[in-house]
């Protein structure tokens, strides 16, 4: 808002407001800053006549009817490099932390349980690593992952010629058939929703660790509750649900499904609340990038 205003906008902070409030001043505003909870559909950007941009303060565009807003003239801007270097570091965390039993090990000692050989870690170098989505977060983790003596292997369906010393481009069959380690950095789309369920996990020969941070949507986790059970997942690293609401902010559901009650459960599985990309330094990064490109989008 700061830099908006000094470029000469002027800017209303709607964040507490009611979605009706929000619509109704919508409908006479030339731009919009959202976030997660806020849906801009067809319906809502036709009521929206001043409108000229958009601003999705995050990465993910999925909760903006992008295709519909381009096609009456609305510019849709994000800042997805403003929290790759955030989810990457996330991803990372708790690839060690499950990789080396932390969070268990950390559980035991407070209650004055000492096992060491139950604890034993396994260690990254050597280990396989696909990622899937070589974006910016995609990216950005095989940023994080060059250290650790590790074989890299990328694919993305919409890039080529990506290929670095340290990452190698890679098709779906060679990180079904190379892979140890699988991390997802997808953009929930149609394309993506349950991208990860049973018969994609069927085809990896060996068995996998898989770690989300997109978005909970983009795996099925009763497929992957029975891929842990199976031995074809031999532990799993989500910052996302399939069972979140749309806000991101929490649970979708007062009553826990069977396949998340497995999830909390096992000790396996590493979990946090949707913050991979929720760092003090993100959140300053994301609103600069926006900012700029707001300015830009109306010529100021």
């Amino acid at each position: 808002m700061e830099e908006l205003g000094c470029a000469g906008f002027e800017c209303l902070d709607f964040s507490s407001r009611t979605d009706a409030e929000t619509l109704e001043r919508l409908k006479t505003a030339d731009g919009a800053v959202i976030r997660s909870r806020f849906k801009l559909t067809k319906e809502i950007l036709q009521q929206c006549k001043n409108l000229k941009c958009v601003g999705r303060a995050g990465a993910g565009m999925e909760n903006i009817d992008v295709a519909f807003a381009n096609s009456i003239g609305i510019s849709c801007v994000h800042a997805p490099e403003g929290n790759r270097d955030a989810v990457a570091e996330h991803a990372a965390g708790m690839l060690l932390m499950l990789l080396n039993n932390l969070g268990r090990a950390n559980a035991e000692v407070r209650k004055g349980i000492w096992r060491r050989e139950e604890n034993r870690g396994v260690e990254l170098m050597g280990k396989t690593v696909g990622i899937i989505g070589y974006g910016n977060m995609g990216s950005a983790f095989a940023q994080r992952l060059a250290g650790f003596g590790v074989k890299i292997l990328a694919y993305d369906k919409y890039k080529k010629n990506f290929g670095t010393s340290s990452v190698k481009e890679a098709t779906m069959d060679d990180v079904f058939r190379e892979c140890d380690i699988v991390s997802l950095h997808v953009p929930l789309t149609e394309e993506t929703n349950y991208l990860v369920n049973k018969e994609w996990l069927n085809c990896f020969h060996k068995p996998i660790v898989l770690i989300n941070t997109a978005r909970g949507k983009c795996l099925d986790t009763a497929a992957l509750v029975e891929a842990m059970k199976n031995g074809k997942v031999l532990g799993a690293c989500l910052d996302v649900l399939e069972y979140e609401a749309v806000s991101f902010e929490n649970l979708n559901s007062k009553e826990i499904a069977a396949p998340l009650s497995y999830l909390f459960a096992s000790d396996r599985v590493v979990l946090s609340p949707h913050i991979a990309g929720w760092t003090h330094e993100s959140n300053e990064k994301i609103a600069r990038i926006l900012a700029q490109r707001i300015i830009t989008a109306f010529n100021r």
